[in-house]
This record gives C-alpha cells, structure tokens and sequence, in this order.
C-alpha cells in the first residue's frame, strides 16, 4: 500500500505577496471572509437526500432495484462481497445507460482489523477496466489529414475496449464471497426476465442517444419500440439479458471463453470491431495497491493508476493542508477559490503525468509528495484566479528534483455487519455506451477507447486533454477519473464513497470527504451540498445552479474566474460509520438512488 501524510509540514495558510499595493485587497479578504463565515447567502433550494441509518449493514447503489439486490444478498447472511455483486448485476439491468457488464471499473476492498486498536484497515484495489484490444494503434481515430474523427471513438464498434465487468466480480466474489454464485444474480436477471418501470431519467437519457442507438439493430430492439423512445412507467422487459445472465450465472467464464464470448467476436467481426475471442480469454483483473494519505487525523484510501481519480483527491486534499476550511466556512468564496486553484493544478498534472502503469511511470509520489504542494501552493494568491494557460504540468525534471520524501458511471457501497466494506465505481462510459448491443445477447456495449488520447491535447467527452502518457497502445488500459474511496482513522472506518460524472468524479469526491470530515455533516447533507469543479481546460469554473448566492457568485468573477453556473452533476452515495457503531447513508438527490440498511 502506497502511503503519504498529506497533511504535516503544511503551512497553515495562502502566502501573499507582501506589497504595499494588495494591503487594502487583503483588508477586503479579511472583511469578506467575516461576512461569508457568519452570514448564509445560499438560495438553499437543492434538495436534501433521504438519510437511512442502521446498525447492522447498509447499502447504497443509483437505482433502488439495485439496492433492494444488495439488501436481499445481506438478508441471506451474505457480507458486503455478496452484495456489492448482486447490485452491480442489478444495475446492469436497470441502468445499462451508466453501468453494466458490458463495461469496467474499479473497486475497494477494506476488511477490518482483528484488533483496531492496534492494527489497521485492509484495503485492497481491483482494478478491472476494459482495455485496449490487440489490434488497437496509436493512430486509430486519425484521418487522412491527422485530425481526430471525434465521433469514432464514442459511436459504434470501433469505440469498445475489451470489458472486465464480469471477470472483476467474479474474482472478488472467489476472493471473500460467502454466498453461492448463482445465488447473486438472481435478482438481476428477475429484472430482466419481468421487466421494470423507466423512469424518466431512463428516458431522458435514452432519448439523448436515440440517433445512435437506432443505428444498431439489437440496441433498437431492446431500447425502442421501432425506434421510438419509450416513455417514463413503460415496462422494459429485456429477455436476451435475461439469458446472458443466467449462463453467466452457470459458468462466468463463458463471457471470456465460451458462447458469450463467441458472440461478442462474432458481432465486433462482422460490423468493424477489434475485439477478438483472444482479446477476450487474455483479459485477467489487476489486483493494485491502493494509494492512501493522510488528512488530518484520517486515513484516505482511493484508487491508484490507471485511475487518475486517488492520485489527483489526495493532491487536492495535500494543497488544502492544514487549512481551517470549517472556520473559513464551505461557500466562503475564499474556500472555493483555494480548492478550484488546487483543482486547477492537478487537472493540469494529470494530463501529462498520468496513464497506465503497466506501460508508463506514473510519478505518483513525486505528485502526492509535501513538498510538491507546498511548492504549487505558493503560487496560490488568494485574491487573484491564475488562467489554466498560466498553470502548466509540472515537468518530470522538477518534479523529480522536488521529491523529498483520474456524467455516467455508477457508485455503489456496502457495509456488512463484521464492517467489510466495498466502494465500486464502474461504468460503460458514455450514456448508453458505444451505442450497441451484441446480437443476441443483450450486452450493451462500452464507449471507453475514448478514454484514451486519441492524439496530443485532443479533447475526450469530457473535454478532458492528454498525452503520449495516455496514447493508445495494444492491451493498455484508459486512463479513467473513478475514485472509490474508504476514510478510516486509528484501524476504525469513517467512511466509503464515490461518484460517476466523468471529469468532475474527482472533485465531487473531494468535496464529499471534506464535507463529512471538515465540515461535519452528515451522510445526507454531504452528498446533497451545491458543488463547483474545475478541470483546469476548459478554463471555466462550473457551480452548480440554486447551490451559491449572488453575493459568492459576485466575488468569484470579481477575482477572474469564468463562473458557469450548471445543473447539478454527479450521482454521489455515502455510508458514514459513527462512534457508537451507527452507520448512516444517502444517495445523491440529483439521481434516483437509495440506501437501505438492515437491523435497523
């Protein structure tokens, strides 16, 4: 486990240049953070999610289907493993549009200690992300002229990477599962078989994807009726689906080796893909350490490269230090403008330093090192926005010389009785994925090739940038933002967490874990408080619509930054474990998830 202190040696505050000139500015400051601190100027009109609490397990998933899943597995005396698999096989179901198994993702194992007092948590990384098939080249999604053909690498075959849905819960299940196998999918394919009410999110997300998925014959079959939308409390009955799931049910490995896999070739063969029956049996889970750090007197654990998402939460978490961000107070605009700078710097960082570890070297401790944040925070002024053209990556030279010492996905947490936690983050990428479906098996196919760089500083979905650290390689993995994270402090868990949303994953994350640890809230209030993400390019600091008042609003775009207020992102859950042995949840109010506990 790779393990840095976040938080020691930290100057407590921003360093201003000490000219006679910013005296009155840094008067302002000071009178501005007494108004912001004591005075509310939050409209307060975003919903509060439904807390749940329980003092024997809970779980938390973006759809209640897929938690009543992970409930029932809880119920017949299965542990957090059991549930986290059903639910995730539940969600391939319910939401196809975010997650499913034909995607990927990562996950966090913790298991507690025998005697917390003295040992601490066991957190293990399971890293299983598609892949880059064999076939892949640098150069794929180039034209003629060298330009990037956007839309190959979002639409159609061409866009899949090799999926690790299947392969990743099966072997987490052989790792500490309690329950039979054939047990967890149950539910899901009781989903499928019978069908289900859409919602209209379900909708709203489908209609958004109609042209492409009306393109492919299968996806038109499942997600249209002749290739009209369906409407919120239609029945989607997914029979296909259902099949899959249970053969997967009888034999996992049939998905990699057998009929399944066959199909998945035969489909990607015949309409241009380059996923091969070979791509899919060479595909194995990558067991990783997960990167850890502390942040005050707590543990952060999250997960490593090739997720962008723990390197660049603890880098963030490093640049705050020791700051007092209760005192200075959550919508002071002194408290977001530390954090959107910091933000700033390690989106810039990520888009040259980070991709797959397997075939490039990640400087994660140069970049998660004391030292490197006391030095990007010194360039902080605290009165003043640096535009994204002025805060650059750091080069590999200084920061070697300065070394002492990563809108859809989906989340889900369980916490079982004996306190084994799972916080899993995985996806299919875009909404509704690469927009098809292998014909005859109802596996909705991933878009994540796109999560690579295509081509130096081309943008991704998510406007995200990079470089040769991230370029597309045979067999290599995407770099992603996913941060499932576990707090713990002194061998006792405080918390798991995590959140879809493509770029903004990571600053969602963040302010979740400050939420909980700095400001005190709880599980409900932490996922349910107004957000803002910076991602350093596009250069434009986004806050969420109903969440800020004018007056924060005012003196954010008075000190430079290009404020865009937006709906609401992120689909964020939480479990929060307290001292007297009460766990609390919620889901994200901007989504349709639930928690549901036992015991009651």
């Amino acid at each position: 486990m790779i393990i840095f202190n976040l938080s020691n040696s930290i100057m407590p505050q921003i360093r201003f240049p000490q000219t006679k000139s910013q005296i009155p500015i840094l008067s302002c400051v000071v009178i501005s953070f007494w108004l912001f601190s004591c005075t509310p100027n939050s409209p307060k009109s975003l919903p509060l999610a439904e807390l749940k609490r329980s003092k024997e397990s809970i779980v938390v998933s973006a759809h209640p289907l897929a938690s009543e899943a992970g409930k029932l597995m809880l119920e017949k005396g299965g542990n957090a493993v059991d549930a986290a698999v059903a639910m995730a096989f539940g969600i391939s179901v319910v939401e196809p549009f975010s997650a499913g198994i034909g995607g990927g993702g990562f996950l966090l194992l913790g298991t507690p200690p025998e005697n917390s007092e003295t040992q601490q948590y066991k957190i293990r990384a399971l890293d299983f992300r598609e892949r880059a098939p064999k076939a892949a080249t640098r150069n794929m999604y180039l034209n003629e002229k060298g330009e990037v053909e956007k839309k190959a690498s979002l639409d159609g075959h061409l866009a899949v990477g090799v999926p690790g849905t299947v392969a990743g819960l099966y072997n987490i299940h052989k790792s500490l599962g309690k329950l039979p196998w054939k047990e967890l999918l149950k539910p899901a394919i009781r989903y499928a078989r019978d069908g289900f009410e859409l919602s209209d999110n379900f909708v709203s997300k489908l209609e958004r994807r109609l042209e492409v998925i009306n393109k492919n014959p299968a996806a038109r079959d499942i997600f249209t009726k002749n290739g009209q939308a369906y409407q919120p409390g239609d029945l989607l009955i997914q029979t296909d689906k259902a099949q899959t799931l249970e053969t997967i049910a009888e034999n996992p490995q049939s998905f990699y080796t057998g009929k399944i896999a066959q199909a998945i070739a035969t489909d990607m063969a015949k309409a241009g893909g380059l996923i091969t029956l070979e791509d899919l049996r060479n595909y194995t889970p990558i067991w990783r350490e997960p990167i850890c750090g502390k942040f005050r007197q707590a543990k952060v654990c999250a997960m490593s490269p090739p997720s962008s998402g723990g390197v660049h939460l603890l880098q963030i978490l490093n640049i705050v230090g020791e700051t007092n961000l209760q005192e200075w107070g959550r919508e002071n605009p002194d408290t977001i403008h530390l954090l959107t700078e910091a933000m700033r710097v390690a989106y810039a960082d990520r888009s040259l330093h980070l991709g797959d570890p397997d075939f490039v070297e990640v400087p994660v401790k140069e970049l998660t090192s004391l030292s490197y944040a006391q030095r990007r925070r010194q360039e902080i002024n605290l009165t003043k926005v640096r535009r994204s053209t002025e805060v650059q990556p750091v080069s590999p030279e200084v920061l070697r010389s300065n070394i002492l010492e990563s809108p859809d996905t989906t989340h889900l947490t369980v916490v079982d009785k004996e306190r084994n936690v799972i916080s899993m983050t995985y996806t299919v990428n875009g909404s509704f994925g690469a927009g098809v479906v292998v014909a005859g098996t109802g596996i909705l196919l991933n878009n994540e090739m796109d999560d690579f760089a295509a081509a130096p500083e081309a943008q991704n979905l998510y406007g995200l940038v990079g470089d040769e650290a991230n370029a597309i390689a045979p067999r290599k993995t995407p770099l992603s933002s996913m941060t499932p994270t576990i707090v713990t402090e002194n061998g006792r868990l405080i918390m798991a967490t995590g959140s879809p949303g493509g770029s903004t994953i990571i600053t969602t994350v963040v302010q979740v874990i400050l939420n909980v640890l700095e400001y005190k809230m709880n599980a409900a209030e932490a996922v349910s408080a107004p957000r803002f993400h910076h991602q350093w390019l596009p250069d434009k600091l986004m806050l969420e619509t109903g969440g800020f008042g004018e007056a924060t609003v005012n003196e954010l775009k008075q000190r430079g930054h290009n404020v865009v207020m937006r709906r609401g992102w992120g689909n964020a859950n939480v479990v929060v474990l307290h001292d007297s042995g009460m766990l609390e949840a919620a889901a994200d109010p901007r989504g349709e998830g639930e928690a549901m506990g036992n015991g009651q």
